[in-house]
């Protein structure tokens, strides 16, 4: 009796601990908690290597201008992302925005005169819409209200009307507006609560609207704003992914979804039936744009992590031969110019950052526009991702792309380790979790790797790109079969990687999704990892889905699970619950600002620990929101990850 009293009152306890906080801001945080978990001074040797590798960088896809003669894109030279215009192909770059708060382009008004820019403050997520000159100046807002989320949508093609969402009414639903460029005046064209955005209009009045129904779930409808009618025609009741735009043909809609196969794949649809477009093949449909002239249809093939672009005929559906790019891991659609006739591309390598092109289709001629910075560094020395595999308990091959250093020692094609030296291993999950890592350039893990660690990136089931029952199979309680894959990740490399008999000491760390992996891999699968570096991440489902951003808790839920239906097995998958087994230290970054995550995950999950005298750090950026995004803090979050696992996994093991 006494033995379950104890067991209840522990259990307790836990709960109590778990819904110690409300809410999320800045405001949910004491200006003493702010002071004393800023980030500590950084040794000069780590914060120098790791300027370096912020410099090492390339700008966004970016937005042409209606003629095909400005590019504009969003670039973090200046530590922050603004925006900025090249007048022509590798022509020096004119800074557009400027100041601490991310600035991005979202869009260019059909006469090419303005630009259209988003703009949030401190990573609140609560962004502003402004209107600024194409040849620069001061910005006029269109739209920027306190704890208010306003995302662009279109210009009309007149050029009279600028339509918006945003959730000023309810914080979970966001209404449809439109601002007048003449006049100045706004109008709310449509509110239902929701989470409603236009994914394509026809015209002024002839829209189509989508509405979330979970994390990759939607509903599709016509909207005739004249006559403010609602026309139902996908989606409704299901929990299906679909992408949807209108086609060349009227009445008919292009259509992307994995309802019909495990993959995705394009479809043309009219009047309810769906006629497929793309090939049918083992391989993802990432995405498709069809330009505003109606012509042709791009859409991404994601081949294992790899992309390549495919171009049909918009009226015909005949494939359009593409100009061929330069070798590359992922070529990237960026955005194509009002009259078709202008494409941008983004080309990657695993080994050199992001190179935009504008291809020409008139000529069909590839031009590239931007150089990407890479002041001090041999490209030719970087080391590039290789696909390889690891086996999960129940023998499921989990992808891992693996970036080592050179004299590290590696497995040849039997398997058998290399007599190079032994170096430690960092594990990198993603975020998500529906994201995929992908085999591009990444001046992070190459400053990983110029310190002597091996980087290994699992694309986990629930990871996007390998089909629906890969990425479903986490849904809700079914993450408690999948989310082993990330203990037999540890397990593998220890037993596989091993030298002479010794393993390799292993860190493991991620951002959002990856943070909470992070510590899930730190509590449940303690002992797996030997050091861990939690970013942004959950310390319970229950309590983040209770205090994450309004629009985001119903979305979320159709990811991990209902409060109330799965109340236990959220327990099960939160790392708060498993505390008493935790053996290693643990490193916990977090944004004061976060709408995702709030703070309060973090400081729960460090104060617990510290309660139990476990080795735990906690830093939180009082500026910053979900992961730091100002170059300063850039440097601090980097660095003092670095300067954990030298200390917890490359220092442990030299000793």
């Amino acid at each position: 009796m006494q033995t379950l009293l104890l067991v209840l009152a522990l259990m307790l306890g836990t709960q109590a601990r778990a819904l110690a906080y409300e809410g999320h801001g800045i405001e949910t945080l004491s200006p003493e908690q702010l002071k004393k978990f800023a980030p500590p001074a950084l040794d000069s040797r780590l914060s120098a290597a790791v300027q370096s590798a912020l410099d090492l960088r390339s700008p966004g896809g970016g937005m042409l201008s209606p003629d095909g003669k400005k590019l504009f894109f969003s670039w973090s030279v200046t530590g922050t992302w603004q925006v900025w215009r090249l007048d022509g192909p590798n022509r020096f770059p004119v800074q557009m925005t400027g100041g601490e708060d991310r600035t991005a382009i979202v869009g260019v008004v059909p006469d090419g005169k303005s630009i259209v820019v988003s703009r949030d403050h401190h990573g609140e997520e609560n962004p502003g819409i402004y209107l600024q000159s194409a040849e620069g100046g001061r910005l006029v807002e269109v739209v920027h209200k306190l704890k208010v989320r306003a995302e662009f949508q279109f210009v009309t093609d007149d050029g009279q009307w600028l339509y918006y969402v945003a959730n000023d009414v309810k914080p979970d639903s966001f209404y449809l507006y439109r601002y007048s460029l003449r006049d100045k005046s706004t109008e709310r064209v449509f509110a239902q609560d929701g989470v409603w955005s236009v994914a394509d209009y026809r015209n002024a009045s002839e829209l189509l609207l989508e509405k979330a129904t979970g994390n990759l779930a939607r509903e599709y409808y016509l909207y005739d704003v004249r006559a403010k009618a609602l026309t139902p025609l996908f989606g409704q009741g299901e929990t299906q992914e679909y992408s949807a735009q209108f086609a060349a043909q009227p009445g008919g809609l292009l259509v992307l979804t994995n309802k019909f196969s495990d993959f995705r794949r394009l479809y043309r649809w009219k009047g309810g039936q769906f006629m497929g477009l793309s090939p049918e093949m083992p391989k993802d449909v990432a995405g498709f744009a069809i330009d505003r002239a109606r012509s042709r249809i791009y859409y991404e093939v994601n081949d294992r992590g790899y992309h390549k672009i495919e171009v049909l005929d918009a009226r015909s559906f005949r494939p359009q031969r593409l100009t061929a790019f330069p070798r590359a891991d992922l070529v990237l659609l960026g955005a194509v110019s009002r009259n078709g006739r202008f494409a941008n591309f983004s080309v990657e390598t695993g080994t050199a950052p992001r190179t935009s092109y504008v291809l020409d289709w008139s000529t069909r001629r590839l031009t590239q526009w931007v150089v990407p910075s890479v002041p001090e560094a041999e490209l030719s020395a970087f080391v590039g991702p290789k696909l390889e595999y690891y086996p999960a308990r129940d023998r499921t091959k989990i992808p891992m792309f693996v970036r080592r250093p050179k004299g590290c020692s590696a497995p040849d094609e039997k398997g058998k380790m290399s007599a190079g030296k032994l170096c430690p291993v960092v594990v990198h999950f993603h975020g998500g979790p529906e994201s995929q890592t992908l085999p591009g350039f990444s001046a992070t893990w190459q400053l990983f790797n110029d310190q002597g660690f091996v980087v290994v990136e699992p694309n986990v089931r629930g990871s996007d790109g390998y089909g629906r029952a890969w990425l479903d199979s986490d849904n809700g309680p079914k993450r408690l079969d999948v989310v082993t894959d990330i203990e037999d990740c540890a397990t593998y490399v220890k037993t596989a990687w091993a030298v002479n008999g010794v393993a390799p000491r292993i860190g493991v760390m991620g951002w959002s999704y990856g943070g909470y992996s992070t510590l899930y891999a730190m509590t449940r699968f303690a002992g797996a990892y030997d050091a861990g570096v939690a970013l942004v991440g959950m310390g319970s489902l229950k309590t983040f889905l209770k205090n994450t951003a309004p629009y985001r808790r119903k979305l979320r839920a159709a990811e991990y699970g209902d409060p109330e239906k799965d109340a236990e097995a959220l327990d099960k998958l939160s790392p708060l619950s498993y505390l008493d087994k935790v053996k290693d230290p643990l490193l916990i970054i977090q944004g004061a600002n976060d709408p995702r995550v709030p703070a309060g995950e973090a400081i729960q999950i460090f104060e617990a620990m510290r309660k139990r005298e476990l080795a735990a750090e906690l830093i939180i950026f009082g500026d910053e929101g979900h992961g730091a995004s100002k170059r300063e803090n850039k440097v601090f979050e980097l660095g003092h990850a670095l300067r954990f696992f030298e200390k917890h996994l490359a220092g442990a093991a030299a000793k």
